[in-house]
């Protein structure tokens, strides 16, 4: 049965009041009936019986099964939801946040993938090309990315298959397990009010479609991913599974984390040209865990290009949004070793990479109002396997 949340949260919960994200949950009662949940503290709040409970003219919309229906119904229902939701946060109908089954959060559309961090695109460029130029010439004009596929997408706590593919040897190609499994610690945004095609979305009109913010980590096989990269680019080494967190924050909680994106070295066209706009970067602060010793600690207020920014780039040639597209961020990086977000910067290429039975926790929280911390679910994943045969 649902249990009182507790009215006074531990001191620093990073999941208070002012962060409130919402997520899809299932209880041991009802396996199958899957409804929106708020997470609070180390409770889930069924925002559906709440809301029904309350007279809301939002239950039906929270009574659903993913938060698409929420996701498409736009900015000031998004504002006047969260408001009512506060207000329901010293009743009922609350859940043990360890007793409910956590599910992927809403249908994935589109799925982006970019390459916005300056510090790792010069990392890598210096592995890949060391007798060259870090980056390539086109890195500081546009917001370099690629599109993956959303049928991997998959939510936090699911296992991930080592991916079979071709690699390289000194002997000529081969066809096995990758041997050089990586991770990419991102930041993800999800898309709520689509844009009909041949509708570029501009800076200023960002916060009218990007509903909230989740922890990403792109899983990556690197030895896959050499061998395929010339001349297109990322394939089979990306596409097996990339991980979101079960925990959708909105992206208004982000307000007082707003800050300035790293000073321009290019003059931008005016599409891109954020000069005059509100600061896009966001002042997230992300540790990365494998097997629970920290590896890195990458800041993501680093990032050269700002999420407006890859929105505004990604529709400007005409492309369509859906609702439920995700974009994420690429590796987060920081100019300090201890702040490189994937093995290959860590290692500088060299490994170790990670092995079968390794656990990966990207979790973060960035200044909030008041002193308080706003919090992003966590995304883990443990390796598993190669399926060497069978289904």
């Amino acid at each position: 049965m649902p249990q009182h949340s507790p009215r006074e949260l531990p001191e620093g919960d990073p999941f208070g009041a002012a962060t409130l994200p919402y997520g899809v949950f299932t209880t041991p009662d009802a396996p199958d009936h899957r409804r929106i949940g708020v997470r609070y503290g180390a409770y889930v709040l069924d925002a559906a019986a709440a809301a029904a409970a309350h007279g809301s003219a939002y239950a039906g919309l929270l009574d659903r099964p993913t938060l698409n229906p929420l996701l498409a119904a736009g900015r000031s229902t998004w504002q006047a939801v969260r408001a009512e939701i506060r207000t329901w946060l010293d009743g009922e109908h609350f859940h043990p946040l360890e007793e409910v089954t956590l599910h992927l959060p809403f249908e994935i559309a589109d799925y982006v993938d970019f390459y916005a961090s300056e510090h790792h695109a010069t990392n890598v460029g210096r592995i890949f090309r060391p007798d060259g130029d870090a980056l390539t010439p086109n890195w500081k004009h546009l917001p370099i990315g690629y599109h993956g596929r959303a049928g991997t997408v998959v939510v936090s706590g699911s296992p991930v298959i080592r991916p079979q593919g071709q690699r390289r040897t000194p002997e000529g190609p081969v066809f096995g397990p990758s041997t050089r499994l990586d991770i990419e610690a991102e930041v993800g945004f999800v898309v709520g009010t689509p844009a009909p095609p041949n509708t570029p979305v501009p800076l200023s009109d960002f916060r009218e479609h990007v509903f909230g913010v989740c922890l990403v980590n792109d899983w990556s096989a690197r030895d896959i991913q050499a061998w395929e990269y010339v001349p297109l680019g990322p394939f089979l080494g990306k596409s097996f599974a990339t991980s979101v967190s079960a925990w959708i924050t909105p992206l208004d909680a982000f307000d007082e984390a707003r800050t300035a994106p790293p000073e321009r070295t290019h003059p931008l066209l005016p599409y891109l040209d954020d000069s005059a706009a509100e600061p896009g970067g966001i002042d997230l602060r992300i540790e990365v865990t494998i097997n629970g010793e920290t590896v890195s600690r990458p800041p993501f207020a680093s990032m050269y290009w700002t999420a407006a920014q890859q929105l505004a780039h990604m529709t400007v040639n005409g492309a369509s949004l859906r609702t439920g597209d995700l974009f994420a961020s690429g590796t987060v990086s920081g100019p300090d070793p201890d702040q490189r977000g994937c093995l290959l910067e860590l290692t500088e290429g060299k490994g170790p990479w990670l092995e079968d039975g390794d656990e990966v926790t990207l979790t973060a929280w960035a200044p909030g109002p008041d002193g308080a911390r706003i919090g992003l679910g966590e995304v883990t994943g443990r390796i598993a396997p190669a399926r060497t045969s069978g289904p």
